[in-house]
């Protein structure tokens, strides 16, 4: 299975809609993805797509996790489902975000009405940042490099 990698950057049109990479549409496709789920990350300002059959699996797991009849864990589902969005790219691969989304993506930034992003494969999933944002929360090299290496050795 193909995975998606990599950082694109598009920009929104005046009504909103952005261009899925066709890279990643090609990946979707051979997903049989037509649909992607966006939500909202809960740590960081960006908004995360799913193939649909990948958000089904992550969201099985969280049900799984979560006892249904305990009111803190239906409140915590009902809010991470809340946050979610279906969608299906138009016939040109376009996917229109709501201006909550893009308040969501600017996270206090002084160019706040820009609308160009930034897409960042993450392995079965992609997320989508405003650049500023994005650049400012990466780790320099030294700091990933020795991340990386901590995690590997366990």
């Amino acid at each position: 299975m193909s995975t998606f990698i990599g950082n694109i950057e598009v920009k929104a049109d005046e009504k909103g809609r952005i261009f899925v990479p066709a890279g990643y549409r090609k990946i979707l496709a051979e997903m049989e993805s037509k649909r992607i789920v966006m939500r909202r990350d809960t740590d960081n300002a960006c908004l995360i797509f799913y193939p649909e059959t990948v958000w089904n699996d992550k969201v099985a797991a969280l049900r799984n996790a979560l006892d249904e009849w305990d009111p803190e864990d239906q409140l915590l589902l009902m809010q991470f489902m809340s946050d979610a969005e279906m969608l299906e790219p138009d016939n040109q691969g376009r996917i229109l975000l709501q201006k909550r989304n893009f308040e969501c993506l600017n996270d206090g930034q002084t160019n706040s009405e820009s609308k160009e992003m930034v897409f960042v494969g993450m392995f079965d999933r992609f997320a989508l940042w405003n650049p500023e944002v994005f650049a400012n929360k990466k780790l320099e090299q030294h700091d990933l490099a020795e991340r990386i290496r901590v995690r590997m050795r366990k």
